[in-house]
């Protein structure tokens, strides 16, 4: 009897050890889930078709091999990235009513989601630093924006990802979760994981505001800091036909920048203060924080780009 209960509280701290999450499609509309899935799937087809052509148009384009499109191929192909990394789990909830997720899985999904998420951030601080070379030194910005040196700020950008994230997902593996592990998003997203947890969290909690400071906390001062500049120096422009035109180049990435951070902020408050807010909030910032860029950042540069717009009517149009 006792070898019985023994093997019984073994199973029982195994199976605490490595826990099953049920992710959250739409709360309440759960009989509407495969109507709810259309609007997805079409946001998800215009994200992945947009992104796609994007890439395309940049690597067939000869044209096209500048500085500022370098850049925005790695958005293009960091927001599919973030697309891939959702789009398996909301859709099966959504077709299949299938919620349950293992901790390994989860990890591994977290791994690329946050990993595309600090990489994007890196990119649209690498685009700032374009924009205000461009036109802060534009003397100059061939020998600044060389092909090398572009290929060290791309390096720069996901080691720091990679090292970041390796650190916050390993930490996981020895938390000990409670038995209810029912998250608020139709994917794994850490603090959404982390509130789940039974065990002490404060060496995760300290790595998650570390992760923070280091690619949010740092990204945002040096955008803010990048517009300031170029600002100043478009103020300096004498010819106010000549100042928008030179801010005009500016809009786009803007757009990406807006797209980006206001749902993360967004999405970071209604996590840490809006507890009492109905369920359907979190889950639809949630989605919102992670589609909007993918879906939103082909269609700015497509109309806000005179040479994007021109390539892309080529290719469509084309005889």
């Amino acid at each position: 009897m006792l070898h019985m209960q023994d093997n019984t509280e073994f199973l029982s701290n195994f199976t605490s050890q490595l826990p099953t999450f049920l992710l959250t499609g739409i709360p309440g509309l759960e009989s509407a889930h495969s109507w709810i899935s259309i609007p997805f799937c079409c946001l998800y087809a215009t994200a992945l078709s947009g992104n796609s052509m994007i890439l395309f148009i940049i690597v067939t384009q000869h044209s096209l091999h500048e500085p500022m499109y370098y850049f925005l191929s790695v958005l293009s192909a960091t927001d599919l990235g973030l697309t891939f990394s959702t789009m398996s789990t909301t859709l099966r909830i959504l077709w299949f009513q299938a919620n349950e997720i293992s901790l390994d899985f989860c990890i591994v999904q977290m791994f690329f989601l946050h990993g595309f998420t600090f990489i994007e951030s890196g990119v649209l601080v690498a685009m700032a630093f374009d924009r205000y070379v461009a036109i802060c030194n534009p003397l100059r910005y061939t020998m600044i924006l060389t092909n090398s040196r572009i290929i060290q700020m791309g390096f720069l950008v996901i080691m720091r990802a990679l090292l970041l994230i390796v650190p916050l997902l390993l930490l996981l593996k020895p938390v000990s979760f409670c038995k209810r592990n029912t998250l608020s998003h139709s994917y794994c997203y850490h603090p959404d994981v982390i509130k789940l947890a039974c065990s002490d969290t404060r060496a995760n909690s300290i790595c998650g505001l570390v992760d923070l400071i280091l690619t949010t906390g740092i990204d945002t001062p040096c955008i803010v800091l990048s517009y300031i500049l170029i600002i100043r120096s478009v103020l300096s422009i004498a010819s106010s036909e000549e100042r928008h035109k030179t801010f005009s180049t500016c809009v786009s990435h803007i757009g990406a920048v807006a797209v980006f951070y206001i749902p993360m902020f967004s999405l970071s408050l209604v996590h840490r203060y809006g507890r009492s807010a109905p369920k359907v909030v979190h889950t639809m910032m949630a989605n919102v924080y992670l589609l909007l860029p993918p879906v939103l950042n082909p269609i700015i540069y497509s109309v806000k780009t005179k040479q994007i717009r021109k390539a892309i009517l080529s290719l469509l149009f084309a005889k």
